[in-house]
């Protein structure tokens, strides 16, 4: 296994044990700095191994990050649907 692929499941795993701890905050300070990183092991990962074992990545990531992806997905909707109307 490439040296990318290990740093993708070690963040990975580390992403899931972040999320297990109590947090008051609601784990938002977790969630950015995961995405810090996560974002250039991606970037990595792709390079090392091509698009769709990024995408696969990439979708167990956002399945770890969901309410930043929910968050993400509706704010593109809002830009989206103001540029349609005028």
């Amino acid at each position: 296994m490439s040296l990318p692929l290990v740093l993708a499941l070690l963040w990975l795993v580390s992403a899931n044990v972040i999320g297990m701890f109590p947090s008051k905050h609601h784990h938002w300070p977790a969630a950015y700095g995961l995405i810090a990183v996560g974002l250039p092991i991606l970037g990595w990962v792709y390079a090392a191994e091509g698009i769709w074992i990024a995408l696969i990545v990439l979708a167990m990531a956002a399945s770890i990050l969901r309410w930043p992806v929910r968050f993400l997905l509706r704010w593109m909707r809002r830009v989206v649907f103001r540029a349609a109307e005028g």
